[in-house]
């Protein structure tokens, strides 16, 4: 036997039906289909809103949430006796009043679901949806509850309010749909939901925007839309999308085929203005002599789409939305094709570079400083970057010196693949320094003109993510290159200096061959002194240890030789006037006067000269 109609949990004041029963070769009993028919009628008519006032202007689920579950049960028995009845006689005046019923039952419904989105946007919304499930899934942990006692009850009360208004959603639309009414369920629902994703879409700044009207964009307008697009893109990934998805996968979930329909006319729209717009902003920024900091608004887009695309393809993973993923796809192909492009001409700008600025005092060329700005800040996105350049050919590894950086030739990896770029893009900046050195007239400023650079370069790269995809080992060697060139403009610019001074300080000197010695010095000293009291040292480690190194070899020498020889001539007519005209600097003055070194601006000169025909800087580290 079938039992046709039977309610679980019914209140005393609506007695159940008598159950129906049925063999396949027997009809139905007329008492039961009567008590069934006669038992939804009570309740229909009751909330009917054509004859009912009452009924007309309030919720049934709000003003009495049980006698709406009665409601709702009472629908899905009258579906199954209507059910039963086309089987039997399809023309029977039981199947049309039953179904005269259901028309009323459904226009309630159909008042209450509305009614049920409409007033309770604030707990629908779909980041109430996503963060009640994100909450909700993560009540293992203790610590995920605030310990204000009463922000944890507020919260607890809103998930209430939100669970059980879904919980309503949810009946309804199962009774509706179960009684053939699907089409007007969905249409409510779409019409209320999409409107609410669309306003936050308008509210997040997404707007259309065409090519056309892209090219006539300033940056400084675009990058504020792209800035806007960013935030759009984090709120609609985690809250937006991601709470529609939810709501709509449990209001509807007694049917795939439906929560597919619904969810993609929803949000098909909104999702394709938000991930059309990088496709259209990398086709505009791909154009030659674009901006060089363009590439990291790009990389941003790029980043932002490939973090969320887990998301991406689990929140629209419906065939019916797969143009979504395609246009994100699309986008990220775009961005990184964009990308590349500035890359090649990042690399081309420091090469064609032919500023003839000559830094005062051997300082820091600003190409050195925008170069490795650009770097650093480039090596912050090495994750997205090693899938942006595969495929890309990289330098070619034979032209760079031998045992530049500590990478296998037989590694082949991404990773690897993005070392050698970087080290390429910081060989080729070294070359085109050495090249802007000879603007320098004097050997030893060129000298400390390499020093000064590859000193910013080489602090630039240990103090961010270079120093990761560069190794230690590409440090320490350019830092010892870095001291190499500091010693060959110690050499060339204060060993003339030094050499001045006896080598034998035991030979017996005359007081003629004295004089001469401190006259020789102290023209020497300076003639140094007014050429490198203008160079500079910009990092003050680096100028401290210059200082200290050229002291260190001068003083000392000095000093013995003023001690011995200086009662040679104190010794000779004219005595201390005499000695004052010969010897014009003390060991003291000599110190106080290279403390001062490398710390004032000046300018050494444009003259070119001869300089070594190699790269200096970017010669072999080994």
């Amino acid at each position: 036997m079938i039992n046709i109609c039977c309610v679980a949990t019914t209140p005393s004041k609506y007695p159940p039906p008598p159950p129906l029963t049925l063999t396949p070769r027997q009809s139905l009993e007329s008492a039961a289909i009567y008590g069934v028919i006669e038992s939804a009628a009570d309740i229909i008519e009751r909330w009917n809103t054509e004859t009912n006032t009452f009924a007309k202007v309030t919720s049934m689920f709000y003003e009495n949430k049980q006698e709406a579950m009665v409601f709702i049960e009472r629908v899905k028995d009258l579906q199954k006796t209507m059910d039963v009845l086309v089987s039997e006689d399809p023309n029977s005046e039981r199947l049309l009043r039953a179904h005269k019923l259901m028309q009323i039952a459904m226009k309630r419904l159909q008042k209450e679901f509305y009614q049920i989105l409409s007033m309770n946007r604030a707990y629908l919304d779909p980041e109430s949806v996503s963060t009640r499930s994100s909450l909700t899934s993560a009540r293992s942990s203790y610590s995920d509850f605030p310990e204000d006692i009463e922000d944890l009850d507020t919260i607890i009360e809103l998930e209430e309010v939100s669970s059980n208004v879904m919980t309503d959603l949810r009946s309804i639309a199962e009774c509706m749909i179960g009684s053939g009414y699907a089409k007007e369920c969905l249409s409510i629902y779409k019409s209320i939901r999409k409107s609410i994703i669309d306003e936050g879409i308008y509210r997040l700044e997404v707007e259309k925007t065409s090519t056309g009207k892209v090219k006539k964009m300033s940056w400084e307008v675009m990058e504020l839309k792209i800035r806007s697009w960013l935030k759009a893109v984090k709120v609609s990934m985690e809250t937006l999308f991601k709470g529609e998805k939810i709501l709509c996968d449990h209001v509807f979930e007694s049917s795939d085929a439906i929560r597919e329909s619904c969810f993609s006319d929803i949000s098909r729209d909104g999702a394709l203005l938000l991930f059309g717009f990088p496709e259209i902003i990398a086709t505009k920024t791909c154009k030659k002599n674009s901006p060089p900091e363009k590439v990291f608004r790009l990389l941003d887009m790029y980043t932002a789409i490939a973090g969320n695309w887990q998301a991406i393809e689990s929140i629209f993973s419906f065939d019916s939305i797969s143009v979504v993923r395609s246009l994100a796809l699309k986008s990220l192909i775009s961005l990184s094709e964009s990308i590349r492009s500035l890359l090649v001409e990042f690399e081309s700008g420091i090469q064609k570079d032919s500023s003839k600025v000559v830094v005062p005092g051997g300082g820091v060329h600003p190409l050195t400083i925008s170069v490795m700005d650009h770097l650093s800040l480039l090596a912050d996105y090495s994750n997205v970057l090693v899938d942006i350049l595969a495929g890309s050919p990289p330098p070619d590894r034979s032209l760079l010196p031998e045992s530049y950086f500590n990478v296998s030739e037989s590694d082949d990896s991404p990773s690897s693949e993005l070392t050698i770029r970087f080290a390429w893009l910081i060989l080729v900046l070294l070359c085109k320094i050495d090249r802007k050195s000879i603007h320098y007239k004097d050997f030893s400023v060129q000298y400390l003109f390499l020093t000064n650079n590859l000193q910013h370069v080489v602090s630039r790269a240990g103090s961010s993510n270079l120093k990761n995809l560069l190794g230690e080992d590409w440090i320490t060697r350019h830092f010892a290159k870095m001291r190499q060139f500091a010693g060959s403009y110690k050499r060339l610019a204060w060993g003339p200096v030094v050499a001045t001074l006896p080598e034998n300080r035991t030979v017996e000197m005359t007081p003629e061959e004295v004089k001469e010695r401190f006259e020789k010095f102290s023209e020497s000293f300076e003639n140094a002194y007014a050429k490198h009291s203008v160079c500079v040292v910009a990092d003050p480690n680096l100028r401290d240890e210059i200082r200290v190194s050229i002291a260190r070899k001068l003083v000392p020498i000095y000093r013995e030789f003023y001690n011995t020889r200086g009662s040679v001539i104190l010794a000779g007519a004219g005595g201390a006037r005499n000695l004052s005209s010969v010897v014009r600097f003390t060991p003291e003055d000599i110190e106080n006067y290279l403390s001062d070194l490398f710390t004032e601006k000046g300018s050494s000169g444009n003259s070119s000269a001869s300089s070594p025909s190699s790269c200096r800087s970017g010669q072999s580290m080994s």
